[in-house]
């Protein structure tokens, strides 16, 4: 009897020990838990301590007075500086401590606070609207695999243009200065935004184009104030390419007139001739410009250390056109079309007319419910857009001949 109630103690001993390690096992479970609540608590904490410090920042700064702008007209030895406020009057006003003074500079921007008209901030260049929504495009497209026909003018401005920004010591062995700026002219339609856009890509420039007709506005200085703006913004994204559109709109020659619009206009033509004066040929900023009245221009504009660089970019010829064609085609699903032919069937066609054509064939197919085009639409598409274009050779080269 003894020995059995030695073996039921054992096992009530055994049994009671594998409860408390089973108890002690789901403890540390809890625990692990409750450590692993712990820290997220925390991480939430911290992320609330944050969000809540951020929220307080911007309530701060949305309780916090406005700032009247002023203009930097001098500044003094004492370290004062003379403004010239938004609303009117003159000031001789203090910098704040934490403003570095060297960032003060006559003409530009500050803010100062509505109370003590202390500067507390320097503010940046501002520009016109005008000038922020003219079209900015960091690195365009365009290759030179894009344009075809015009090979002798695509190494005409890769001299001009590409040489001096990638290897200005070619110029330096040499002993003379690049060109300052190239004027495209010719009909339109043949590329000459095109071949701007290909060599900003290649030399990997900020590509800023503008219409010669924006410069032109209606109030006396605008004009002369936007193209400086324009000119300090492609010095600010340099390497930088300035494309003028229609440079005729601006540049047309000087004449004796009573008029005040004209006379706005050439004091614009004026200053774009000074900002063109100020530039370094082998700095980071080139000039192009692009015309279809190559005649009217003023000849201020055409002389060498200007537009000092003329390209013609003509009508393509027969092989030009094919080139053209090939360009516009590679992604055309054709059937037994002979490009040649349709290069011969459009003869005096610009390079716009032939991308016209390509998709008026595409047209056609569509229009007989195909998937493919044929040399048949081609022929119909060349009729449809040259039609009205009988007279286009004799017209032209009444301009450029």
């Amino acid at each position: 009897m003894s020995s059995q109630a030695t073996y039921d103690d054992v096992g009530r001993r055994e049994s009671g020990r594998a409860d408390a390690e089973t108890y002690l096992r789901n403890l540390q479970r809890q625990i692990k838990s409750l450590e692993l609540q712990k820290r997220n608590a925390e991480t939430e904490l911290v992320r609330l301590e944050r969000e809540n410090l951020e929220l307080r920042k911007e309530l701060d700064r949305i309780r916090s007075p406005p700032l009247i702008t002023a203009m930097v007209e001098d500044v003094l030895v004492d370290g004062r500086v003379v403004v010239k406020s938004s609303s009117g009057p003159n000031y001789v006003v203090n910098v704040s401590h934490f403003v570095d003074t060297r960032d003060i500079m006559v003409g530009c921007r500050v803010a100062m606070n509505q109370r003590t008209l202390s500067i507390i901030e320097v503010l940046p260049f501002s520009r016109d609207q005008a000038v922020t929504s003219m079209e900015i495009v960091r690195k365009p497209e365009v290759t030179y695999t894009d344009i075809g026909g015009l090979r002798a003018q695509i190494e005409e401005i890769r001299e001009t243009v590409e040489l001096p920004l990638k290897r200005p010591e070619l110029f330096e062995q040499v002993g003379i200065d690049p060109p300052s700026g190239i004027l495209l002219y010719g009909p339109p339609g043949n590329g000459k935004t095109q071949l701007a856009k290909a060599v900003a890509c290649e030399t990997e420039s900020t590509f800023i184009k503008v219409v010669g007709s924006e410069f032109v506005c209606k109030f006396i200085g605008e004009g002369a104030r936007i193209v400086r703006e324009v000119f300090q913004l492609a010095r600010e994204k340099s390497p930088s390419i300035i494309f003028i559109d229609e440079m005729d709109a601006i540049g047309s020659k000087r004449i004796d007139s009573e008029v005040s619009g004209d006379r706005e206009v050439h004091r614009t033509m004026m200053q774009l001739l000074s900002e063109m004066d100020g530039f370094d040929p082998a700095g980071n900023v080139k000039i192009l410009a692009a015309t279809n009245r190559p005649d009217i221009l003023d000849p201020a504009l055409l002389r060498p250390g200007r537009f000092d660089r003329l390209i013609q970019v003509p009508l393509p010829d027969c092989k030009g056109r094919l080139e053209i064609l090939k360009i516009h085609t590679r992604n055309m699903n054709l059937t037994s079309v002979n490009l040649d032919e349709v290069a011969e069937r459009a003869e005096n066609a610009s390079g716009a007319d032939l991308k016209a054509i390509c998709t008026e064939a595409g047209m056609f197919a569509i229009r007989d419910e195909r998937d493919y085009v044929e040399e048949e639409d081609f022929m119909r598409a060349c009729e449809k857009v040259l039609g009205t274009y009988e007279e286009k050779d004799a017209e032209s080269g009444l301009i450029y001949g």
